[in-house]
């Protein structure tokens, strides 16, 4: 009788579980089944799980739901390892589109060290896009993306390769935070040089708030090129600018470079349309030497 509890205690209950697992830049749900395992349904829950975005490669995330094999209904209690369930446009941070935008890519990877490719999107979005590329780069690379009809540069992380044949590969590039009208084919408006004092207000890289003045390089009515705030802000966050009594809320859509000339620098495009800050017209028939948004 002994050795009968012994043996039943030496085996471990195990179960199968079905997992909804949602990719974080949102373009994709899939249920993914968990064979054999040992952990409870919470611990399911509470647990990141590795599954395959078709546009941003493997990814990990916390499930959005679980439920035990056999007690469940509907296409969960179908779902196979990596199977994936047809998606909602409501689920995505921003609707993908077939678009095809010249664009730059450049930076180093392993395979190959140094690149610089001209090369086209097939696919864009809000949160990246999906290119051609002849160099082998991997998934989780850094990668530069430049927008040669605008000037504009994201950096990006690689989160898909699919190679294809004649030594093409079709990579998916994410970037760092959502930047919506990156892939925009007209330029900005022109740009006034013109020196302005400001005070800037917003989260630091740590989390913690500021408040830094700072001076305009050149104003536009659509945004602005600040310098003295660069190491404080990345690309994506959303900053209060004062003038006086006037303020707005702006995005940074770049920041300079380290050992750059451009270093401490960031451009600005302004969220509040009815807002003008700046004190003097902006017109649109500026010569041709006012500066962009952009460094050249």
């Amino acid at each position: 009788m002994s050795e009968k509890l012994t043996e039943a205690k030496g085996r471990r209950v195990t179960r199968d579980y079905a997992v909804r697992l949602r990719c974080p830049y949102r373009d994709e749900d899939q249920w993914v089944l968990l064979q054999s395992r040992q952990e409870t349904l919470e611990q399911v829950l509470r647990t990141r799980w590795d599954f395959e975005c078709s546009l941003h490669g493997v990814q990990r995330e916390i499930p959005l739901e679980a439920n035990e094999k056999g007690s469940v209904r509907g296409s969960e209690s179908q779902a196979k390892p990596a199977q994936k369930t047809k998606i909602r446009a409501e689920q995505r941070a921003s609707k993908r589109a077939s678009l095809r935008v010249s664009v730059v890519v450049y930076g180093w990877v392993k395979n190959q060290g140094a690149f610089h490719e001209e090369t086209h999107t097939l696919l864009v979005n809000g949160s990246g896009g999906l290119v051609t590329l002849s160099t082998k780069v991997v998934v989780g690379e850094s990668v530069f993306v430049v927008n040669k009809n605008t000037r504009e540069e994201q950096e990006c992380r690689v989160v898909y390769v699919h190679n294809e044949a004649e030594g093409k590969s079709k990579v998916g590039v994410a970037f760092k935070r959502a930047v919506p009208g990156f892939w925009r084919t007209t330029v900005r408006k022109a740009r006034m040089a013109k020196t302005i004092q400001v005070w800037v207000r917003g989260i630091d890289r740590s989390g913690n708030p500021f408040v830094q003045s700072a001076r305009t390089i050149d104003i536009g009515q659509s945004g602005a090129r600040l310098d003295g705030v660069g190491y404080l802000t990345g690309p994506g966050e959303v900053v209060q600018v004062k003038r006086g009594w006037r303020k707005a809320r702006f995005r940074v859509v770049w920041i300079g470079q380290l050992g750059t000339p451009e270093a401490n620098q960031i451009g600005i495009c302004c969220l509040e349309g009815n807002k003008d800050i700046w004190p003097v017209p902006v017109s649109e028939s500026e010569p041709s030497n006012a500066k962009s948004l952009l460094p050249r």
